[in-house]
């Protein structure tokens, strides 16, 4: 690694990263949002025309309004100072029914409406087949969603090319499982299906890169525990995430240890077969610093350091942003989550706005490539709407591998 790239680690460590279009925004969304979310379909789905009968009306509008102040109140007490579970579950699940309501409410209400226009209905009649079709639309994607959050992941597989691989490297079996957000709900049993899971890819390293859980190491152990029965033929290695900084950073990483994951906190181990060898290094997320916690930040220079500049470089970083960072000082691979895939669509285009990349495998300058995972389990709305959650296993190959017989 170049003198420049320490230079430019170090300045970042010492001015901290800089707020994102994306965290100005989110800093006015509690203000906003809840009652985008709730008054909107209110008038669209009960007032925009449909005529019903009072007493349909009344108790339609009574249970918006009741979201749109419940719904708060609940996220409040779940995830503010009492950290009580059962209003966490309650405010989440109220924030994913109201993103649905609302997302299809404007699409696929603005869309039949304007067919209905067209075609000349009634107007009354017309209005209230908007709103059943939106209502049953956002049930059924309601109801998918749900068992599609609570599923063990299904395996992506992908073959990664590594130009600086050697070829005593090739067929390396690494898998990959990022955010599993233990949290208000018990996810004990789906963890260690998960963990079952992995065992059966028979991999050479597992890699977790953060979001672990959503609580403290003491609160969420049941749920981590079987994270220790994870099975890997060279190492087992993990990465912070930006959710740990909220919840006890160092009670997870002296956790992980415990269960016997290596913590790559800003440093690099080496994984060497049939004289070849790979640096697999890992980072503390970009929001480490500013959590506080001594010694935590993302230093990759410190990561690098003492690593023979001719080996290939598999870097862990939580978000795909940090990529910019990694191409600079040439890593080959950087695997990442921290997106979700968007988890609920249409909040993807959100996602976008704070993340190069979204899911799947991206080039980012002359040499790096970075794999982003959808994420093994799924943060606070228990739903998962055309994002599928995902182990991934991917094979790093090597130019110099012997061809197939």
């Amino acid at each position: 690694m170049t003198d420049t790239s320490e230079s430019r680690s170090a300045d970042g460590a010492a001015h901290g990263t800089p707020p994102s279009r994306l965290h100005r925004l989110m800093r006015l969304l509690p203000l906003i949002a809840p009652v985008l979310l709730w008054a909107v379909p209110c008038w669209l789905l009960l007032h925009a025309g449909q005529h019903w009968p009072l007493p349909v009306t009344l108790a339609g509008t009574a249970v918006f309004f009741l979201g749109l102040f419940g719904m708060p109140l609940a996220m409040m007490r779940g995830h503010g100072r009492r950290q009580q579970d059962w209003a966490a579950i309650v405010g989440d699940t109220l924030l994913g029914v109201a993103w649905v309501v609302f997302t299809w409410s404007v699409l696929l209400g603005g869309l039949l409406r304007l067919v209905l226009i067209a075609t000349g209905g009634d107007g009354q009649d017309r209005a209230r087949v908007i709103t059943w079709a939106v209502l049953g639309t956002a049930a059924v994607l309601l109801a998918w969603g749900y068992v599609e959050a609570r599923r063990v992941p299904r395996v992506r597989r992908l073959d990664v090319p590594l130009p600086r691989l050697g070829a005593g490297l090739d067929g390396t079996r690494v898998v990959l499982v990022t955010d599993t957000h233990y949290g208000p709900l018990d996810r004990a049993r789906w963890s260690a299906r998960v963990c079952e899971r992995v065992n059966a890819l028979e991999a050479d390293l597992v890699c977790h890169t953060g979001d672990i859980a959503d609580g403290t190491a003491e609160r969420r152990r049941a749920q981590a525990a079987p994270l220790g029965t994870v099975r890997a033929t060279r190492a087992r290695v993990y990465v912070t995430g930006n959710h740990e900084y909220y919840s006890g950073a160092q009670g997870w990483v002296d956790l992980m240890d415990e269960l016997g994951w290596e913590p790559l906190r800003n440093r690099h181990l080496l994984l060497e077969r049939g004289g070849d060898t790979l640096v697999v290094a890992g980072v503390d997320d970009v929001t480490a610093q500013s959590s506080g916690l001594a010694g935590h930040r993302a230093h990759l220079a410190g990561a690098l350091r003492g690593a023979d500049p001719r080996h290939p470089v598999l870097l862990l970083a939580h978000q795909p942003k940090f990529v910019d960072r990694a191409a600079a000082d040439g890593v080959d691979l950087q695997l990442s989550g921290h997106t979700h895939g968007g988890q609920i669509w249409p909040f993807h285009h959100l996602v976008r706005i704070d993340q190069p990349a979204l899911a799947g495998l991206s080039r980012h300058g002359a040499r790096t490539l970075l794999y982003t995972s959808r994420g093994t389990g799924f943060w606070g709305p228990p739903f998962r709407v055309f994002a599928p959650s995902e182990i991934t296993l991917l094979v790093l190959r090597s130019p110099q591998r012997s061809p197939s017989p």
